[in-house]
């Protein structure tokens, strides 16, 4: 790996100047601190930002988020922004595979008491309800017809009793991005995600029981409805084998992008085609397509988990407090304003592992929540801890309205297979009081707390760097994993 030369600007900012390499348009910022600039000592993450920094028509700068780790084209926890004005691009390896993987968040009116005596019951009914695992399809089989009405209008479109009254109001963009165009959309894609939506998929996907054990900012977590000792329910998922080929077939479109445009790029993952060209806008509407069928599958997860906590409970999910607090995505281009060398500019913004964090006011944000911010959902690892935040005035001056996504992996899925087996991985976890299921010992060798970095350091740099402030701190005690 070549050498980049980083500058340390702050206790949280780094920066990489812009002269760094031949063809960087802009300088390459990175959040961190010292243990996590260490660690990417190891990792090829560093020379992904300089590489983001070349693309035609970026604006401020190529941005990465303190769970930083290698990926394709850009890193993961890469933010970019390019402007369409300026000859900007639109990137597939900027949103990333899984397209709109996202985390959605519930509340309960359950106390961690209330749940312990019923623990394994409830973790039971969860995972034979809700289809997890490589490939899985659920319950839910929609028609071609159908499946448009869901890939352009996304959860509304879903049939009766999947929606809750609020559901819509608490999503990111109502769970619709306009612009969605399942006419572009291959059939492939179509086969791929036709048995799909509704279930939890594999690889770093969860859904997790946890208590809130730890609140730092008492007024914002009141206006959440989260209080200490409170269960809530976590669902990290995003588009499945739908949204994997929308940006395969995207990638295959732009074989040859350098010729076409006449770009000089570092890295054929970086393909990217003008954002007003036929070829950028076809992505963006199947790109959009992919981003709404995962709010509906969310959405669908959800009710399933609503579901299973009826049937052990014997009370309907209303009556426990099953409503949700938010849904963010964290694998998304999105149009935005910003401000940029002293005038707001419309640009698209790629968010790859980095969740949105507007701050208090932002018309964007559920009217319920704008006095506090946009909440903010950082998953951990199974065996530590998440993290609630809210968005800050922080973020929309340094990172385009950006904060971190999660943990970011500290070792490989291979490395992690050699660092415990998964004996000793679920031996760990009943040891730290956490009821576990998976459809795999390879996917609990994979996913071990060990393969992450400490959320709680991540999320430290986020607060100090003012991209997104503290509320509340759960802790895992139920996991499903694929």
């Amino acid at each position: 790996m070549a050498h980049i030369p980083i500058e340390k600007l702050s206790e949280t900012t780094w920066r990489i100047p812009r002269d760094a390499r031949p063809g960087m348009l802009v300088d390459g910022i990175v959040f961190a601190d010292e243990k996590i600039m260490a660690a990417l000592a190891k990792d090829e993450a560093l020379e992904q930002v300089a590489n983001v920094a070349c693309l035609p028509g970026i604006r401020k700068a190529s941005l990465a988020m303190p769970d930083i780790h290698w990926g394709y084209g850009f890193c993961i926890g890469g933010v970019c922004a390019t402007d369409p004005a300026e000859g900007g691009v639109v990137s597939p390896g900027g949103v990333g595979y899984d397209i709109n993987c996202g985390v959605r968040l519930l509340r309960t009116d359950l106390a961690h008491g209330d749940v312990k005596p019923h623990m394994t019951a409830l973790m039971e009914t969860l995972f034979a309800t809700i289809p997890a695992g490589v490939g899985q399809g659920g319950r839910y089989h929609f028609s071609d017809a159908e499946m448009r009405r869901i890939l352009e209008n996304g959860p509304r479109a879903l049939p009766g009793g999947a929606l809750g009254e609020h559901d819509l109001e608490v999503t990111e963009s109502g769970g619709c991005i306009e612009g969605a165009d399942a006419s572009v959309v291959s059939e492939r894609a179509f086969a791929r995600g036709r048995g799909q939506c509704g279930t939890l998929g594999a690889g770093n996907h969860f859904l997790e029981v946890q208590v809130v054990d730890q609140v730092i900012n008492p007024a914002a977590a009141e206006a959440l409805g989260l209080y200490k000792g409170q269960v809530c329910v976590m669902i990290h998922s995003g588009s499945r084998g739908f949204g994997h080929q929308v940006c395969e077939d995207a990638l295959h479109e732009l074989r040859g992008f350098q010729e076409r445009f006449g770009y000089k790029l570092p890295d054929l993952q970086l393909a990217c085609a003008p954002i007003n060209s036929p070829e950028g806008e076809r992505y963006l509407g199947s790109m959009r397509a992919a981003a709404n069928f995962a709010w509906c599958n969310r959405q669908l997860l959800m009710a399933q988990a609503r579901e299973a906590f009826e049937k052990v409970f014997g009370q309907s999910w209303s009556r426990l407090g099953l409503e949700m607090i938010y849904d963010v995505a964290h694998n998304i281009a999105k149009f935005e304003r910003h401000k940029v060398e002293g005038g707001e500019r419309e640009l698209l913004v790629h968010r790859k592992g980095a969740t949105r964090a507007f701050p208090a006011g932002h018309p964007e944000i559920p009217e319920i929540y704008r006095e506090i911010g946009q909440p903010v959902l950082i998953p951990g690892d199974m065996g530590r801890a998440s993290w609630v935040l809210i968005g800050s005035q922080g973020a929309m001056e340094q990172s385009f309205g950006t904060t971190c996504h999660g943990a970011g992996r500290a070792l490989s899925r291979h490395a992690a297979m050699k660092h415990a087996n998964s004996s000793e991985v679920l031996r760990d976890l009943v040891e730290r009081g956490i009821v576990a299921r998976s459809h795999t010992r390879k996917g609990l060798c994979e996913e071990q707390p060990a393969a992450y970095k400490d959320v709680d350091d991540v999320v430290n740099v986020v607060h100090e760097a003012n991209l997104s402030r503290k509320v509340a701190r759960m802790r895992p005690i139920g996991v499903i994993k694929g």
